[in-house]
């Protein structure tokens, strides 16, 4: 939990928090599916798994430097640890970048792929501490919390009637930031999916109470039906008004609820009769204190929250009997660009998001005349892809146009892609980066300063300049971008650069440095310390969904707190013929 100030700002804003919390809730609050506890199969989480996760988080803080403070060796090795138990379940994982963070650093987002994906519940948890120590009750404890009940509910895999996204934030000790991006990264129809979202900031407080966050909700109804069923009588969370992630979805008109159990408000005589504990001390006394450790954890006040989060998951989201027989459609790319006379391939891959895999034919509908549409095989096992070959004859029709991928199964699913279809002898041709080689000064190029160099400490491909980034050993982000226009009507595209890594990291595991390569919107790849070589190696990718259109090349290197790593660039160009 971030630290209250005393400004007046926020002092409105806390306010407007509690004003919200006492208000009706809104109409796309969700409703229990179920109300007695008994009735529910939710699982019994066991608070011995919570403690090795909240256990393993202590030992990441004090092998890197005593802390896990966002953008630092200690927070990245805790992403990491989260990431490869929940990609070992079968999640799907993703690591968004906060690039309006105090310390950049990225968010960790975790969806189950069963349920609808347009009714989303949320249940979420910094993951970052405090630099003064290892963060254990804040938020060690609500992060293991929510990271064990995610591997149950893969391990049981229950028929799902809502999507379920679990996130752990960066950042929020700095002013809730990461959670405020990622929030502000959705666009207005992905916030209409998310139906509640649910905090979890310090659960395991050793002098705490019962509290949650918009008691009287419906949102959060199903946590206070668990409480309820144990006999603590919670209270309204009023210490953390506006003061933890949750907070960053209210603004956003999202429904949002969440347990805690203190932070370094004092115990009334009231709460001590009532929960047991000391009066006129402190929830947490190692709130933001070095004592944060393994050893400032309630196992009671952990347990309870664990299986409150678990029994709210399921009366929010999972069904009853055997999941139906689902699956999903993707293409990638999801355009192209095809000249009379030529072919295009993408590839369209298939998951199965309930029950068990089944056939799904492949077929596709929407391209103009002159244009075919196959697909090899044309019918997979859900969980395996076909290759679309999209073929223009020399006279079709000239154009943009939609052509819908269609799964037939036990039900119907599709997707898009768009396509471009041009007249083949208008191609313009030739090589689009301009500098490729970095030896003309800087133009075009946008980069940090220094970056394009002919520092001795790295040597160049060709000439005497390349592009440089990090090789600082400290905490660091710097970018080089250039503005592309892709011819239209050509053939191929080939996006290429020649790429050196050098690094004093030693680990064979974790990535600490990285090095993003994106072009318009899509990140084509990421590289990082642990993929340092000797010499240069060749880069290339595919650019033709690009064609006709105006784009920008960026690379972004960023570096942790030690020990450097270098990506050295060289020879960039993305040629069309």
């Amino acid at each position: 939990m971030r630290l209250r100030t005393s400004t007046t700002g926020l002092a409105v804003a806390v306010l407007a928090a509690v004003t919200m919390t006492l208000a009706a809730p809104p109409a796309t609050a969700i409703r229990p599916t179920a109300a007695p506890v008994a009735a529910l199969a939710a699982p019994d989480i066991s608070v011995a798994n919570v403690q090795a996760h909240v256990s393993r988080f202590h030992t990441i803080a004090t092998g890197n430097g005593g802390n896990r403070r966002a953008g630092s060796a200690g927070y990245t090795a805790s992403v990491a640890y989260v990431r490869s138990a929940l990609e070992a379940a079968g999640y799907t994982v993703t690591e968004q970048t906060c690039t309006t963070c105090v310390y950049r650093s990225n968010n960790l987002l975790a969806e189950w792929p069963h349920g609808p994906a347009d009714q989303v519940v949320m249940f979420g948890a910094h993951l970052d501490g405090v630099a003064a120590g290892p963060g254990v009750n804040d938020n060690g404890s609500g992060s293991a919390a929510l990271l064990e009940n995610a591997l149950v509910l893969a391990q049981q895999n229950p028929t799902m009637t809502k999507r379920v996204r679990f996130a752990w934030w960066t950042d929020e000790e700095q002013g809730l930031n990461g959670s405020e991006f990622y929030v502000n990264s959705l666009t207005a129809t992905q916030r209409g999916h998310i139906k509640g979202y649910y905090n979890f900031d310090m659960v395991a407080s050793t002098n705490g109470g019962y509290f949650i966050n918009r008691l009287t909700s419906t949102t959060a109804a199903p946590l206070k039906a668990y409480w309820d069923s144990l006999g603590l009588q919670p209270e309204e969370n009023v210490e953390g008004q506006g003061r933890s992630d949750d907070y960053s979805f209210q603004q956003a008109g999202i429904p949002t609820s969440g347990y805690a159990t203190g932070a370094s408000a004092r115990k009334t005589s009231a709460q001590a009769a009532k929960w047991g504990g000391t009066a006129n001390a402190s929830y947490d006394p190692c709130y933001h204190r070095s004592c944060d450790t393994i050893s400032n954890i309630s196992s009671t006040h952990l347990d309870r929250s664990a299986d409150g989060v678990a029994y709210a998951l399921w009366q929010l989201a999972v069904g009853t009997g055997n999941p139906t027989d689902d699956f999903s459609v993707t293409v990638s790319p999801t355009s192209g660009t095809v000249a009379r006379g030529a072919s295009a391939t993408a590839t369209v891959r298939t998951a199965t998001t309930g029950g068990s895999a089944q056939t799904v034919t492949l077929s596709a509908s929407g391209a103009p005349a002159g244009v075919t549409v196959s697909f090899s095989p044309a019918s997979v096992t859900s969980g395996g892809s076909a290759t679309m070959t999209v073929t223009a004859s020399p006279t079709a029709t000239a154009g943009a146009f939609t052509v819908t991928v269609t799964g037939t199964g036990s039900v119907s699913r599709t997707a898009t892609y768009r396509l471009t279809v041009t007249d083949g002898g208008n191609c313009a041709g030739g090589q689009v980066v301009g500098n490729t080689s970095f030896e003309s000064g800087t133009a075009p190029w946008t980069a940090t300063s220094g970056v394009i160099t002919n520092s001795a400490g790295q040597p160049a491909r060709t000439g005497s300049y390349k592009a440089w980034l990090g090789g600082d050993g400290r905490t660091r982000t710097e970018t080089l971008s250039q503005s592309l226009t892709v011819p239209a009507g050509c053939t191929t595209y080939t996006l290429a650069f020649h790429l050196h890594i050098d690094t004093a990291e030693t680990t064979t595991r974790t990535a600490y440095d990285k090095l993003t390569v994106q072009l318009g919107t899509t990140t084509l790849a990421t590289y990082s310390n642990l993929d340092a070589a000797s010499g240069y190696l060749l880069r290339s990718f595919d650019a033709a969904s690009y064609a006709g259109q105006t784009v920008t090349l960026r690379f972004t290197g960023t570096e942790d707190a030690s020990l450097q790593t270098s990506f050295v660039i060289d020879d960039v160009t993305l040629q069309a013929s």
